[in-house]
């Protein structure tokens, strides 16, 4: 797993810095770029921890006694307390949640019933807004009928399963543990349930070949789900995976293996009347897009609950001597650690950045410019807006997109989004 960024401690209390904190008044009304709020809920756990993984996961086995699943809910919600007296002490209490994403790890591995308390501690914490959007993510082989039917009536709206393969020689090399045949059923289950479903994939997995892939996606489809997310296999330093690369036994794909596979995904996708609005994800409509990682890549606050999550608040508007954009913390890794200093009353902050408005500026390039709704040409710096000539002429960039003021990849340039990004920021 990778190490956690450097950064500066964060208090004991967890008060945000004064960057960050309105007044009274302020607070009546906070303008409309940082009145959006979503929280998302780590959960470490896992039945087998995958070669290719490197998120902050672990197994009962791992953990042993100190940290158990049993309670971790419990625990979650001591940060739910905390978070709530640490953003009303900064005058931002007063927002609803407007999407709670519960990740891993699998969420699921927690009975239906602690994941309900949890998503409970938030509402009673803030309120969720009426159309509030609620995810889980689950393994096919964690829920039933009954577990998903308990996650709708508590105000679940959507589950997001970890299908990443339909071909099994492809799961056993991702050592994942699931029955690609389940998938039909859970989707079906979920939908009965009132849920929206999604799936997500991954390609370029060493051994799969261009069939495989096709008929994964195709496999995914044919359940008729709304949304898919389509990764590129990243195998990172440290990872049982990166191990076997380096001895030999498993085989990378280049780099025209991966971009053919995401231009049949694209197509076959977009047959099927999905679209993309990210470079990684499409869905059927706008209704249907994941709105909380839209609040990632559009620049919304949120709090991350659990060992290892990352949080981000941003500065009101600043006079022009300001230089400061936001705060962005994380927390403590191991589930024991995190247990101990919120137990003790303590903030789990192992470390936060203060973002200058230049950093800042270049992440919401970075993040804006892989929507299909592209980044406002505005945005840019002199040398970015002179650069998108030369990249709408490499077809990297839409043209009449850019006509119309806006920044927006062609499948040619979501394949070469770094670059993109890289001449847009230089």
């Amino acid at each position: 797993m990778p190490a956690l960024p450097d950064g500066e401690p964060v208090p004991a209390d967890g008060s945000l810095p004064d960057l960050v904190t309105r007044s009274a008044d302020d607070a009546a009304g906070v303008p409309s770029s940082r009145s959006r709020f979503g929280v998302y809920v780590h959960v470490p756990f896992c039945s087998v921890r995958c070669g290719y993984c490197d998120f902050n996961t672990y197994t009962a086995a791992e953990l042993g006694g100190g940290a158990s699943q049993h309670q971790y809910a419990t625990t979650a919600l001591g940060e739910v307390d905390l978070a709530a007296r640490v953003l009303a002490d900064a005058g931002l209490g007063h927002r609803p949640v407007r999407t709670v994403f519960f990740g891993g790890g699998t969420p699921t591995m927690l009975p239906a019933a602690d994941l309900v308390r949890i998503l409970d501690g938030i509402r009673s914490a803030w309120g969720l807004a009426p159309d509030a959007e609620v995810t889980t993510e689950a393994n096919p082989d964690s829920v039933t009928p009954e577990s998903l039917a308990t996650l709708a009536a508590a105000g679940f709206t959507r589950v997001s399963f970890g299908m990443q393969s339909a071909v099994p020689h492809v799961l056993a090399t991702l050592e994942r543990t699931h029955d690609p045949a389940r998938l039909p059923d859970v989707v079906r289950w979920a939908r009965e349930a009132g849920l929206a479903v999604s799936v997500d994939l991954i390609y370029g997995t060493p051994g799969e070949s261009l069939d495989d892939w096709r008929t994964s996606v195709e496999a995914a489809l044919s359940t008729g789900v709304d949304h898919v997310s389509a990764y590129a296999l990243v195998v990172e330093p440290g990872t049982k995976m990166a191990a076997q690369v380096r001895r030999g036994e498993l085989t990378l794909p280049d780099d025209d293996d991966q971009a053919a596979k995401y231009e049949l995904a694209d197509d076959l996708l977009t047959a099927a009347g999905l679209s993309w609005y990210e470079v990684s994800n499409w869905s059927r409509g706008p209704e249907q897009a994941c709105r909380h990682n839209l609040a990632y890549w559009r620049g919304d606050d949120w709090w991350g609950i659990g060992p290892g999550a990352h949080s981000y608040v941003g500065a009101p508007d600043g006079d022009a001597t300001d230089d400061r954009a936001g705060v962005r913390w994380w927390n403590v890794k191991h589930p024991r650690r995190y247990a101990a200093l919120l137990a003790d009353g303590r903030s789990p902050g192992a470390g936060r950045e203060v973002l200058s408005r230049g950093e800042a500026h270049l992440e919401r390039v970075m993040l804006g410019v892989r929507l299909a709704e592209g980044l406002d040409l505005d945005v840019l710096d002199p040398p970015g807006r002179r650069a998108v000539a030369g990249m709408v002429a490499r077809e990297l960039l839409d043209g009449a997109a850019a006509v119309r003021g806006r920044a927006v990849l062609t499948r040619r340039g979501r394949l070469l989004a770094d670059t993109v990004v890289r001449e847009l920021t230089a």
